[in-house]
Formats: C-alpha cells, sequence, structure tokens
C-alpha cells in the first residue's frame, strides 16, 4: 500500500511518500532528487539497532557514499551541544553544499538533523525519514527544524525543507506504546482543528492506544488524512505568518509543561494531549465552543490512553509558573500570548485576548489529585 501527498511551496515543493516497506527502497526513492553523492545519516543508537543497517545498505546499494552519527535519544538532549556532534562528524565526513543530510528518527533526531542541514554551510540539502508516529503525521513534515533552550522549547531553529519524507508504517511495529499514544495526540489535534470525519473516524475505533488495535486501513487512514492536513496549512503558509499557527493547537500550554518538567515527567505527545483539554476548557469558558464537544475531545483522549490532568509531581506543578512561561513561548507576539482555540469539530480560531485569570481558573480543574 502506498500514497503520495506533495507539499506545494512556492520555491521547493517536495512530497511525501507513505509506503510499507519503503524503507529498503530509500536509496531507490533519493536517486531522482539530485541530491548530490555524500550522505550523512543522523540517527540515535536505539533507532539505529533496529534500522540503521536497512537504511545503509538502501543508500549505499543506490550508490551514495554514507556515513552515519549517532546522537543521545530524548527531548533533554535536544540541544546546540548534540547538533555540534553533528557539525563534527560534517567536517570528519566532508559535507560539502551538494551532500545530504538523512534524519533516520523520531521528531528529536529531525529537529536537530534539519537545524544543522540548514546551517551547514549556510544550507545543505535535507530528507526525512520518520520511525514515530508523531514524526510521521507531524514533525518530519513542514521544515520546522531546531533545539531547545533551557528557558524554553524550540527558541533557537530555522525553517529548512525537506527534499523528501519517507513514511514506512512498518516502522511503528517496533514504537514503544508510550511513543505511539504520543503521536495520536497530533492526530487528534487534525481532527479538531480541520478534518471532523478524522475525529469522527477515531471516535468510531474501540482503542487507539497501541498500534496492534488498529486495523491497516484505519491507520494507512490515519497517516495519510493527518499528513494531507499538515500538506495542506504548509502549503498555505510556510513560514507560520499566519494560518500555520493552528498546528499549535495545545501546544501553548503543552511546551509550558514540557519544560517546566524538564523534559523528564510527560512526553510532547502527552503535554500536547494536556494543552488541548486546557486549551478546549478556555474556549467552553469563553463561549466559543460547546461544552458536549469539548467533553469528545476529553473522551478521545482518553481513548488514546493519554493524560487530561497536569502531571503528578513532588512538589505539584506551580500554575503561576505555568502562566509565566507561556510569555517565552515563540507564538508571543507584543507581549500577548496566542491560543488556538476550537469554535468546533473541524475548525479553530486564534486568539490573543486569554487573560491570565482564566488560564489559572481552567489548569487549578486539572491538577492531580490524590
Amino acid at each position: 500500500m502506498k500514497s503520495k501527498i506533495t507539499v506545494a511551496l512556492p520555491e521547493q515543493s517536495y512530497d511525501i511518500l507513505i509506503a510499507s516497506g519503503g524503507l529498503a527502497q530509500l536509496g531507490h526513492w533519493m536517486q531522482p532528487l539530485n541530491l548530490g553523492q555524500k550522505v550523512l545519516l543522523i540517527s540515535n543508537p536505539m533507532i539505529f539497532r533496529r534500522y540503521g543497517e536497512q537504511a545503509l545498505t538502501a543508500l549505499t546499494s543506490a550508490g551514495f557514499e554514507v556515513a552515519h552519527c549517532l546522537l543521545p535519544a530524548g527531548e533533554r538532549y535536544k540541544t546546540l551541544a548534540s547538533v555540534q556532534k553533528i557539525y563534527d562528524a560534517a567536517i570528519a565526513h566532508r559535507l560539502e553544499r551538494s551532500s545530504t543530510i538523512v534524519a533516520l528518527g523520531g521528531g528529536v533526531i529531525g529537529d536537530m538533523a534539519g537545524f544543522a542541514a540548514a546551517t551547514w554551510l549556510r544550507g545543505i540539502r535535507f530528507v526525512q525519514v520518520p520511525t514515530s508516529l508523531l514524526a510521521m503525521v507531524d514533525a518530519a513534515i513542514g521544515g520546522k527544524t531546531g533545539v531547545n533552550h533551557p528557558q524554553g522549547k524550540n527558541l533557537i531553529g530555522a525553517f529548512h525543507q525537506p527534499k523528501l519524507v519517507l513514511i514506512d508504517p512498518q516502522a511503528l511495529a517496533t514504537l514503544p506504546p508510550r511513543e505511539f499514544r504520543a503521536g495520536m495526540a497530533e492526530v487528534i489535534k487534525y481532527g479538531v482543528i480541520i478534518d471532523a470525519e478524522l475525529f469522527s473516524q477515531l471516535e468510531a475505533a474501540k482503542r487507539l492506544d497501541q498500534q496492534r488495535y488498529i486495523p491497516e486501513p484505519l491507520l494507512q487512514e490515519i497517516l495519510t488524512r493527518s499528513c494531507q492536513a499538515k500538506a495542506d496549512v504548509v502549503g498555505n503558509d510556510e513560514k507560520e505568518a499566519g494560518r500555520r499557527a493552528i498546528l499549535n493547537y495545545g501546544h501553548t500550554i503543552g511546551h509550558a509543561i514540557e519544560s517546566l518538567t524538564g523534559y523528564r515527567v510527560v512526553n510532547h505527545g502527552e503535554a500536547v494531549a494536556i494543552g488541548m483539554v486546557a486549551a478546549g476548557q478556555i474556549a467552553v469558558e469563553l463561549g466559543l465552543w460547546e461544552q458536549d464537544a469539548a467533553n469528545r475531545q476529553k473522551q478521545l483522549i482518553q481513548t488514546a490512553g493519554l493524560p487530561t490532568k497536569l502531571p503528578a509531581t513532588n512538589p505539584a506543578i506551580d500554575i503561576d509558573e505555568i502562566v509565566a512561561a507561556l510569555q517565552t513561548d515563540k507564538k508571543v507576539t507584543a507581549g500577548k500570548v496566542r491560543f488556538i482555540l476550537p469554535t468546533r469539530i473541524g475548525d479553530v480560531t486564534i486568539r490573543d485576548d486569554v487573560e491570565n485569570d482564566l488560564i489559572r481558573s481552567v489548569l487549578q480543574t486539572m491538577q492531580a489529585r490524590e
């Protein structure tokens, strides 16, 4: 089963290929793209053990000269220090302006490899081979690259579009259940912000918390519809000057929670799930959304095995710290925090007039109880 989605951009359009078993054909798909001979493959040790040999064989058999660089796994390693290791590998293997960096892994690897590609020799070519659901449906598409700063997530970065995104659904078979659930948060996001039909299909599923409970046709639908949604939004607003901001639904409060817990307590998808619940309730309180719709969203998040409360930490997360952290978000404009708020399932609006007292009130209702 194979499908192709084009991200149509003014300067550099590219394809998203969804192909079962496609990793073994990576070199074949890259050959027509004029990518140069030298390739630097970026991955982490766990992913490389599972898929590294297959990727290297696919590239070398297609005539590419390949080296690899392994970085530690985890959001807390998404730093400039890790990117420095990619630069060191680029020097060691004499990457040129015609060379290509290939990211084999989840969103963290993709973000760092993409940022290195954007900045090495003022920009070299880049290919995304996502191995997590979250990266397949979100992080690998759209050209956002970057690393974290101690004061906030993804504050250092650049837009740098890939030449190709190759998605092999077979890679999901080895994805830990918690990481699969993290990706489902982004899938649910698309249902809320732009695709009511996808939302309804997800609601009809008995279980969404592990891949093995999801029929293959539904998994293909999840991948295709999510990638198409992201491609459509990015194609109309590549640099997030306007509507692309809707892709940040759930991320405003989610990023603050990730940062305040040191990227060790919740993963990205879990944080986004919590952020979506909060944003949904804020929308209800502002009269933008019906409580019934907010309840449906919450139920779907729970069906996916994702949290709907603030994480239980000791000491508990200070809600005032969350509110303060929102001011360091990339989406702050003239000191005002932009919130993406739903108006109905399948549509959202962008608001910058949400009062801190309302944010505090909603978050207080979401505090974990013993």
